[in-house]
């Protein structure tokens, strides 16, 4: 087998001066005993560990499935993809950090606009993209286990209406691709009843694990990015992550945020110097906030985006309740090259820039930014990538999944269930009045 070069490294020199080697080598441990649990399927929640090796298991032919599709879609204006939280989230992500910030004015594009839908109940968000898909040449993605789940059924609903006005049923069922289980529910039944193509989301999978699958796999690949080194990113990381050693960069960063959580550091800031990762944090605080947020523990995981939000947040963060820590993900190059030119007026005073890049002030700014927050008490884990690419995305995916399933075993909890999520759908199904909550609505409605 050929030596896999870890690409996704962990520096945890800005935690140092808050921990003390005991405290680390103890949650070391700790980290190596929770390792132990999920590779071994002997923990709560083990019946949803298909993820743990997924990427090396993915086979050519089931990429190609999937190009083949992006392939046929390609000459489309749009691909409307369906869904919430884990269904949504990772292919949002993944785009985000994959596409041009502009590209959606730069006239027409190559491959077709990816929006999302089902990702909420704002009838504003709906009726306009309503407007889009009257006037755009379409498909769409829904992804869904059960095919019930209220948002994206509701977008669903709608977006079939359209389209079969405007392709009638016959011309709708080629531009419809669901993801969905391989056996039941009410999705999987349309799917088989109208002739729709089909991709499964495993049963051993939860959504929030799931960006490797078809879930996030099918819209990344229909906007056109190579999901073949995606996944080859995340299973080259997966090869690094199943290995306990101590150079084991999963392990350590789990370990030491739970250190961190132990001595009152109780929310995690995910930080980045890149609006490209704007989206991956909110991926990371689905992960973390669904796996680890239960029977009254776990990191509050949040986010900014620096430099940005150092001119909003930056003051609490270096003076506030020292209640956090922050988790920064730094990208070793930048993409593109842009030099800072020398201006005859210097009105500005800042010609002591001239000729340096951008990306260089970016990273003086990060590195900077470390050691004021160090010095104002704030614990700083570096987690480093080369450059921002499918390969290296894919990796961190698997990266942060592998790292979250060590954390909440340390913690002591399932980290694939979410039973705290069911509370306000039953509430709102009562106050909407669906048949079987008549009781649980009057309850409601007399405390409203």
């Amino acid at each position: 087998m050929k030596e896999i070069v870890n690409r996704v490294n962990v520096d945890i020199k800005g935690v140092t001066p808050f921990i003390d080697e005991s405290e680390l080598k103890s949650y070391n441990k700790a980290a190596q005993d929770a390792y132990k649990t999920l590779v071994e399927g002997s923990g709560r929640g083990n019946d949803f560990l298909g993820w743990v090796d997924l990427p090396s298991n993915i086979l050519p032919t089931h990429i190609e499935l999937i190009n083949d599709i992006a392939r046929e879609w390609r000459g489309l204006d749009v691909v409307v993809v369906i869904g919430i939280g884990g269904s949504y989230l990772g292919s949002k992500a993944a785009l985000e950090a994959l596409s041009h910030h502009f590209s959606l004015h730069l006239g027409k594009m190559e491959w077709p606009k990816i929006v999302f839908a089902g990702q909420n109940l704002s009838e504003e968000y709906m009726s306009e993209l309503m407007d889009l898909l009257t006037e755009s040449d379409f498909a769409t993605i829904v992804i869904s286990k059960s095919g019930t789940t209220t948002e994206p059924a509701v977008a669903f609903r709608i977006i079939k209406n359209l389209m079969e006005r405007k392709y009638s049923k016959a011309g709708t069922a080629g531009r419809i691709v669901a993801v969905t289980d391989s056996s039941k529910g009410a999705l999987k039944k349309l799917a088989d009843e109208q002739g729709y193509r089909t991709f499964i989301i495993p049963d051993d999978i939860g959504g929030r694990y799931s960006v490797l699958t078809p879930v996030g796999l099918l819209p990344i690949a229909a906007a056109g990015f190579d999901i073949e080194k995606m996944v080859l990113g995340a299973a080259d990381m997966q090869r690094i992550c199943i290995s306990p050693s101590e150079d084991n960069p999963a392990l350590k960063y789990a370990a030491v945020r739970n250190l961190l959580y132990s001595k009152g550091k109780k929310i995690e800031i995910l930080v980045n110097f890149n609006p490209k990762l704007q989206y991956f944090s909110e991926w990371w605080k689905q992960l973390f906030g669904e796996s680890e947020g239960k029977e009254g523990r776990g990191i509050f995981p949040a986010s900014v985006n620096f430099t940005s939000d150092l001119h909003s947040m930056g003051q609490y963060v270096q003076d506030g309740e020292r209640t956090l820590f922050e988790t920064v993900i730094t990208v070793g190059s930048s993409n593109r090259s842009l030099s800072i030119v020398n201006d005859p007026d210097n009105l500005d005073g800042l010609n002591f820039l001239s000729g340096k890049s951008i990306d260089e002030c970016n990273k003086m700014a990060e590195l900077g930014t470390m050691l004021a927050h160090i010095d104002g008490g704030v614990p700083n884990i570096r987690i480093e990538i080369p450059a921002i690419n499918e390969y290296y995305i894919g990796a961190l995916f698997y990266f942060f999944e592998f790292a979250c399933g060590v954390s909440a075993y340390i913690l002591g909890i399932n980290p694939f269930d979410q039973p705290g999520v069911e509370d306000y759908k039953k509430n709102m199904f009562a106050l909407l009045g669906k048949p079987g909550f008549e009781e649980l609505s009057k309850s409601l409605r007399d405390r409203l």
